[in-house]
């Protein structure tokens, strides 16, 4: 097949040959121009971002720890008074829930840190997750 491709080539004239080579030259020269302003795109992008998430790692968030949950009647809400124990839905050496603007995005088990509580997480969800979690209102 390549050898029927080539005989026609062997008998173009010179002019056909500079032609045809001349064309392939310039194919190819707009390839590489296209090529390098799609990487110079690329670079363009990757230095934009940085300088987005930049911005937005100043944004204050709420961190919280929940140690666990329970429902109560308005009626047993309004009995509680002083010393009253409320009883949660957690053992206590199950792992508690870490969240970022009320939204779950890890969970840890309670340290003590110096004479603070402090948490060691054990499970947590990537980067990625955490930044969709915070961009759903």
């Amino acid at each position: 097949m390549i050898e029927k491709e080539t005989e026609g080539i062997e008998n173009l004239s010179d002019e056909m040959k500079e032609a045809l080579a001349k064309a392939i030259n310039e194919v190819a020269e707009e390839e590489k121009k296209e090529e390098e302003k799609r990487e110079l795109k690329r670079k363009r992008e990757e230095e934009a971002i940085p300088e987005v998430l930049r911005t937005l790692l100043d944004i204050p968030l709420e961190v919280s720890v929940e140690i666990g949950r329970t429902r109560m009647l308005l009626g047993d809400l309004l009995q509680i008074t002083q010393g009253s124990t409320i009883e949660l839905d957690k053992q206590e050496n199950e792992p508690v829930e870490i969240l970022v603007n009320g939204r779950h995005i890890a969970r840890g088990e309670v340290i003590l840190v110096g004479d603070k509580f402090g948490v060691r997480i054990i499970d947590i969800i990537s980067p990625e997750e955490r930044i969709k979690k915070l961009g759903k209102i």
